[in-house]
């Protein structure tokens, strides 16, 4: 047995390898989640798993007289939709750049990119000595640029899967048949690319409605869901966060799951072959 065939995963020892080493990888990633997803309907007031028949949604209804995080979770909203609205258009314009490029590609994406590894506490705090020197003070829109500045790449990345699908042999016969590019861009590119932008939006508002190290340093008198929940885990967490939490994840994972299979619908559908003339 070769090594080359069992990193392949071509002999059935190979595939059992990975295989566990895939199982407990998943394992390691969801079974926190998992654990305070069903920790959330213990009806006591102290976190921990109980049998299944004495599951409550007591902490669940509790939600709904909790003001406070009513207000931060208001707050993130805000900030996440005003993060999205400004995330999606400039990533999808720096993935039509770096499409048309021809030069310094790599340069340009390397320059993209290069914000998903600057660690947010270092990005927060200069951004925020920074934006303090041009008079602008802690707010909501302070938090959204920060919030910018680190989903842009990711909105960016997602575009560029999006162009992916768009053939230049397609642009380039819509040109032919005398499309301006503004019209080729809004007739072809768009229609192509609408699941990914919508893809790119949800993506860059989940990413800044769970940002808490930039949003730590760039807050005023607002306070974000992350931020509140930080602050109450410190002083003694109430049930309904635990309650919210599992709230959180349930959304987060249904929003995924419908943009996942608008994709793959989306790949499905797509023809194979280049689509016939259209006039224009």
């Amino acid at each position: 047995m070769s090594f080359d065939a069992i990193v392949r995963g071509r002999t059935s020892g190979g595939r059992l390898l990975f295989t566990t080493i895939t199982a407990l990888s998943l394992a390691i990633m969801y079974a926190p989640v998992l654990y305070l997803l069903l920790a959330s309907l213990n009806p006591d007031a102290q976190l921990g798993l109980v049998p299944p028949s004495r599951y409550s949604l007591k902490w669940y209804f509790a939600l709904l007289d909790d003001g406070r995080l009513a207000g931060a979770l208001k707050e993130s909203a805000l900030v996440g939709l005003a993060t999205a609205a400004l995330a999606t258009p400039i990533g999808l314009s720096a993935a039509l750049a770096y499409r048309a490029m021809t030069r310094l590609r790599g340069v340009f994406l390397l320059v993209i990119l290069s914000a998903m590894f600057v660690p947010g506490t270092i990005e927060g705090l200069g951004l925020s000595a920074t934006l303090r020197v041009v008079g602008l003070a802690p707010s909501w829109v302070t938090i959204a640029i920060g919030h910018l500045l680190w989903t842009l790449p990711f909105a960016a990345v997602v575009s560029l899967i999006g162009l992916s699908a768009v053939r230049p042999s397609t642009i380039a016969a819509a040109r032919d048949l005398g499309a301006g590019p503004i019209r080729a861009f809004v007739d072809i590119t768009l229609p192509l690319m609408r699941t990914n932008l919508i893809s790119s939006f949800v993506f860059a508002f989940l990413l800044s409605l769970n940002e808490q190290a930039r949003a730590y340093y760039l807050a005023g008198r607002q306070n974000t869901l992350p931020l509140y929940m930080f602050g109450a885990m410190n002083s003694g967490a109430s049930p309904t966060i635990y309650a919210f939490s599992g709230t959180i994840i349930v959304v987060s994972v249904a929003v995924v799951a419908l943009v996942f299979a608008g994709l793959v619908g989306q790949q499905s559908r797509r023809p194979r072959q280049a689509p016939g003339k259209t006039s224009y």
